[in-house]
């Protein structure tokens, strides 16, 4: 049987890079805990979930990244000074949506035998 790291090991690492992104984008915000609590926390409880096992972490990150994407396409389009930190959270975004689904996708399209 395979831990839950080993079937989603670039997920993990795609919610641990965009908690390193916000903590570095947020850095000198004048509301830093904050930003911390509701930008860097949720990425990394979920990378946390997902190491111990929480079969619904996969889930719950894709549903999360729908919101980050959001909040990426915001800022890239309302402040041009952070459009690359935002241009990289649209992308991590994005990835961690693929590999959230990428299991339900396989097994939708699978093909079926006989």
């Amino acid at each position: 049987m395979s831990t839950p790291t080993r079937r989603h090991p670039t997920l993990l690492l795609a919610l641990i890079a965009l908690a390193a992104l916000y903590t570095w984008w947020f850095l000198d915000d004048k509301h830093w805990l904050a930003t911390q609590l509701v930008f860097t926390g949720p990425p990394l409880l979920l990378a946390i979930a997902l190491r111990l096992g929480w079969r619904l972490a996969p889930f719950w990150s894709g549903v999360f990244a729908l919101g980050w994407f959001s909040h990426g396409v915001m800022s890239a389009w309302s402040h041009p000074e952070t459009a690359p930190l935002a241009w990289l959270e649209i992308a991590l975004s994005l990835l961690v949506i693929t590999l959230a689904s990428l299991p339900g996708l396989r097994a939708r399209f699978a093909r079926k035998r006989p």
